[in-house]
């Protein structure tokens, strides 16, 4: 091993650990990665109970989401669907944001490629919440 190695294992308490940051906003993004994993597996995991278990993987067509998000429940559902979206959204953004930092060293790619990410970021996000706040059933799968 390399003393350099040896130091930074001691320094981050073990190998492959990413160091605590110091402040500012790189601090609260690590911190998001933390709470967002947390909630992200409730989330995720009460989807996939739902959906495959509750609603049946072979029932689950464009008709289910309709009649989940012009129900009585509709506005609990599309909350839940763009808390997923957020969540989901950022933490993996972020993620790719610190492996950019990690691999990309010269200043003019890594800026470049978080701009890109940003800018997917915002248009993913756009188009998702979009979809989720102004959905309308087609009138021919409204029930009278």
């Amino acid at each position: 091993m390399y003393p350099s190695e040896t130091a930074r294992e001691a320094e981050v308490g073990g190998v492959g650990a990413r160091p605590r940051p110091q402040g500012g906003f790189e601090l609260w993004s690590w911190y998001f990665m933390r709470v967002s994993g947390v909630v992200l597996l409730f989330l995720a995991v009460f989807h996939l109970l739902w959906m495959h278990w509750v609603i049946g993987l072979s029932n689950i067509t464009f008709d289910t989401i309709v009649e989940r998000w012009t129900g009585p429940l509709g506005p609990f559902w599309r909350v839940y669907d763009l808390a997923l979206l957020v969540f989901a959204l950022t933490h993996g953004m972020n993620g790719a944001r610190w492996v950019i930092n990690d691999y990309v060293h010269r200043r003019g790619w890594n800026l470049t490629l978080k701009t890109a990410l940003g800018v997917l970021y915002a248009l993913l996000m756009l188009m998702g919440a979009y979809v989720i706040f102004t959905f309308q059933a087609p009138s021919a799968l409204v029930t009278p």
